[in-house]
């Protein structure tokens, strides 16, 4: 289209238009330049248009990569705390657990359940809370003990200090009862002969 303008405006000037009224010269000039202008400005508008959809265009790509980017760092970020976790050694596996036969045949029916037995992670975690059960109960029962362990020293502490009481009280009676026995072996000893008797005795 401009260069159709272009021509007609070359042509303006050639002499083939040399006889023409030199007004309707300008006036065809003046239509065809503002033709011209016209359609540069529709070049220029379009130009801008392109531009800004261009940039519009690069800063959502530019966004895109970032956000990419991103997400790659977390990834990797990610990948590094699954395997940090997967080295982890937990106190949980020095941790001397019952055997699954033990397990299976201790442990409260929902514990164990084919769900519960399939899955590894649950499997784990009921195992542990019946371990922590068990030894919660096994301790209250060891207190238990303790305490009737500690109830039958004091007990044993109690007879022992009787049996010592009677024993004292029985040797204390012993020593009496043998004090009194040398008292009556010596009023009944015989009482020493006269000559009287002795005579009454040989006559």
């Amino acid at each position: 289209m401009s260069e159709q303008i272009i021509e007609q405006l070359s042509e303006l000037v050639s002499p083939a238009y040399a006889d023409c009224d030199a007004q309707s010269l300008l006036i065809r000039s003046s239509a065809l330049v503002s033709c011209l202008k016209s359609l540069n400005r529709a070049a220029n508008t379009a130009t801008r248009t392109k531009k800004d959809e261009t940039t519009a265009a690069r800063q959502e790509m530019d966004q895109s990569h970032l956000g990419l980017q991103n997400l790659l760092y977390e990834k990797r970020h990610l990948e590094r705390e699954i395997e940090k976790c997967r080295q982890f050694a937990s106190v949980y596996q020095d941790i001397p657990l019952y055997t699954m036969d033990e397990f299976k045949q201790l442990a409260p029916e929902e514990a164990r359940t084919p769900a519960a037995l399939e899955d590894e992670h649950q499997l784990m975690l009921n195992r542990l809370s019946f371990e922590l059960a068990e030894r919660q109960r096994l301790n209250v029962k060891r207190l238990e003990l303790v305490q009737a362990k500690e109830e039958l020293l004091k007990r044993s502490r109690t007879n022992v200090n009787t049996l010592d009481s009677v024993k004292s009280h029985i040797d204390a009676l012993v020593k009496t009862a043998s004090d009194i026995q040398k008292k009556v072996d010596e009023l009944v000893q015989p009482l020493p002969a006269s000559d009287d008797s002795i005579s009454m005795v040989t006559g």
